[in-house]
């Protein structure tokens, strides 16, 4: 049983019943991530995230998490491109706990100008580990060729450079402009007394106010046609090729996600099959679709032998053309909706999933799209639907693509156009 409120103060709540269940989730969500920043602050969103771990005027790091751990619970936090959530999961008889200790990291964090100094070493480590992992340095450069300087295409780490500017003014003056309920949610999902709930919410987030406020609004960013490689000494050559997708909110989502489980979804699907079954020209490859406000983007990523390259890239536009131009059977199409219901159903088997779905949808959408909802969508997706789909996506063909591996002339000469060294 769901239920969605809004406190006198704005914050928005959605609570989900599960009385069979012995765990509770809870999540704050804060509209708020890196494309809300800019170049001389980018990265401040994950820093403060990482902060409100660092202490409160009530607890030290250790006992915030001890507080946790000691009752057998998990507590976390991650940053994105569009929102942060911090969140707890415990037995349910441990819900005002983690309660009381996500509010008070949220109002009560020191954000000591020494904690600060600790964490830029992090953070900068953190952006080691990132270079040192060629798919994420392949997302961000992916990002770039995409949307080129529009905010949504800043990394969510930072940059060691935007990192030695923090100070905890700066950070203040960012919780308290976009840390506000009026861009926030308080997700939880499990086994809670339902007379209880709004009091316990009300009593530790009921006083939330804030004097700045910056309602968090976003660009419609175009989608690029760019062609970036970065250099770096690995074996392979990774591959992220860009189309159009849907914007979050959109729900030709269903129809977006049937289709790229078909192309390239998993080991029955066509890229795969072909490129690695067939022609063992890789190990991995995939297709998957990103939607964000305003803006969506279908990526197929690869990992390949640089000789491989041109033929790779050849078949996997004929198979994409092919497929895009083609007819779905309805016995396909059946088969699709029905991997389509299972995955979605399988992702809800745990309080966490739950509670991250629940506190997502409201965040963007203002609504919560329950089970039965999806469910019936994915039902209603037809051969009319599809080819919609198609026209606004797969039809518009490869608009940018992004390399990392360590021969640029072997990338040119496979594509035959311009390539963009990114440095």
């Amino acid at each position: 049983m769901y239920e969605f409120f809004t406190l006198d103060n704005g914050l928005r709540v959605v609570v989900e019943n599960i009385d069979y269940v012995s765990s509770i989730s809870v999540g704050l969500w804060i509209e708020n991530g890196s494309r809300n920043e800019n170049e001389y602050n980018n990265g401040i969103s994950h820093f403060i995230e990482h902060m409100l771990f660092k202490g409160t005027i009530n607890r030290t790091s250790k006992k915030i998490a001890e507080d946790i751990e000691d009752v057998g619970g998990q507590i976390n936090a991650f940053t994105g491109k569009e929102a942060t959530c911090y969140y707890i999961k415990v037995l349910n008889t441990h819900l005002e706990l983690a309660l009381d200790i996500l509010s008070d990291m949220l109002f009560n964090s020191k954000l000591s100008e020494e904690d600060i100094e600790k964490e830029k070493s992090v953070i900068s480590e953190e952006i080691d580990m990132n270079e040192d992992s060629p798919e994420d340095v392949l997302l961000d450069l992916h990002n770039k060729a995409i949307w080129g300087n529009d905010s949504i295409s800043l990394p969510i780490l930072g940059t060691k450079e935007t990192l030695k500017k923090f100070d905890r003014d700066l950070l203040k003056e960012y919780i308290e402009s976009y840390y506000i309920p009026e861009n926030s949610v308080i997700s939880i999902c499990g086994n809670f007394d339902s007379n209880e709930i709004i009091g316990l919410i009300e009593k530790y987030f009921g006083n939330w106010n804030s004097k700045t406020k910056k309602i968090t609004k976003y660009s419609k960013p175009s989608i690029l046609e760019n062609v970036f490689l970065r250099e770096k000494n690995i074996e392979q050559l990774h591959v992220n090729i860009g189309i159009p997708g849907i914007e979050i909110g959109n729900d030709d989502i269903y129809s977006l996600t049937l289709l790229c489980n078909i192309l390239g979804g998993g080991a029955s699907s066509i890229l795969f099959q072909k490129l690695r079954e067939e022609l063992g020209m890789c190990y991995s490859i995939y297709s998957y679709s990103s939607s964000l406000i305003n803006t969506g983007i279908v990526s197929i990523y690869a990992a390949l032998n640089i000789k491989y390259i041109k033929d790779a890239l050849n078949i996997i536009n004929n198979e994409l053309q092919k497929f895009a131009k083609g007819f779905i059977t309805d016995e396909k199409l059946y088969k699709a909706k029905e991997q389509l219901k299972g995955n979605y159903i399988l992702g809800l088997e745990s309080t966490s999933s739950r509670m991250f779905k629940n506190g997502r949808s409201v965040l963007f959408l203002n609504r919560v799209n329950t089970p039965e909802h999806v469910l019936d969508k994915i039902d209603n997706i037809d051969i009319n639907n599809i080819n919609n789909v198609m026209d606004k996506t797969l039809r518009k063909g490869i608009k940018n693509i992004a390399f990392v591996g360590n021969n640029y002339e072997a990338v040119l000469k496979a594509l035959g156009r311009d390539v963009i060294l990114y440095k």
